[in-house]
């Protein structure tokens, strides 16, 4: 008798295994506390840090890899930088970091988005890839909720394809999709907000008053990241990483003190209880 390397497993259980865990847990995930749109780092460092205080996190992304530019610093150098204080972020998830100058930090992109992937994933962040953010659920003028569908549908032709997205529920939700702040121009090409898009480069400047502006932007929306420079106008800062950090940060905490002060007060979620940390 041949002897095996592997366990006797057929293409059914395979196909079994992987269409029973996914319906499972995307099941359970239909409805969860927040739902993060963007796996870039202000994405997965919120995802990390709500996870860890116990929120039920659902993280969103069209790509089917994670890390948005965080692998990259910038123009195809895959060395990357942050500001003081946020090295303690890198060296919290355990990635190698060099002082270069005072206060400048480099580090290597696929050491640092690797690490911060596995961190949102050991946390309890559960993802779900490959998936296009189409909408929001607004009700009585609060958000509550994503459209989704597949990413792939978008590419097919209108002529031979109609298929409609499905609404998953959450008590916020929090735009983390960078410049384009999908989610924010959902309400935008409405009229409902403003959307004027991130002014010029100025490293010193944009970081600060990024994280300054991180938070709610309208009943149970939140934003992070080059998001919320592209609501407020506010100057973009390039290939450096430290305000996406902190501004992820930020947002997880507004959202985790937000939705435990709603439930110790016995109030609706979603409108913005603590916005200022």
């Amino acid at each position: 008798m041949e002897e095996r390397i592997f366990a006797p497993v057929g293409e059914a259980a395979v196909t079994r295994a992987i269409v029973g865990e996914f319906m499972e847990e995307f099941l359970d995930y239909v409805e969860s506390d927040v739902i993060v749109v963007g796996a870039g780092p202000s994405g997965l460092i919120a995802a990390m840090d709500m996870a860890n205080a116990g929120l039920k996190t659902l993280v969103i992304e069209s790509n089917n890899y994670l890390g948005g530019g965080f692998w990259i610093g910038g123009y195809l150098m895959n060395k990357l930088t942050v500001r003081a204080p946020a090295q303690e972020v890198l060296n919290e998830l355990g990635v190698p970091n060099k002082e270069i100058s005072a206060g400048l930090y480099v580090a290597d992109g696929p050491h640092a988005c690797s690490r911060l992937i596995a961190a949102a994933c050991d946390a309890g962040a559960k993802v779900i890839n490959a998936t296009r953010f189409e909408d929001l659920v607004v009700r009585n003028e609060v958000v509550q909720g994503a459209v989704i569908n597949w990413n792939a549908v978008a590419s097919l032709p209108r002529a031979i394809t109609c298929v409609d997205p499905v609404a998953i529920e959450s008590k916020f939700v929090i735009d983390a999709t960078g410049h384009d702040a999908h989610v924010i121009s959902a309400l935008a090409k409405r009229g409902v907000l403003g959307l004027p898009g991130c002014g010029s480069m100025w490293v010193e400047k944009s970081e600060d008053v990024l994280v300054e502006k991180t938070g709610l932007v309208y009943p149970g929306l939140l934003a992070t990241g080059m998001a919320v420079a592209s609501v407020y106008g506010l100057p973009r800062m390039g290939p450096t990483f430290g305000g996406m950090l902190l501004s992820g940060r930020k947002v997880a905490k507004i959202a985790v003190e937000s939705l435990r002060a709603a439930e110790s007060l016995e109030i609706p979620v979603g409108l913005g209880i603590v916005n200022s940390l």
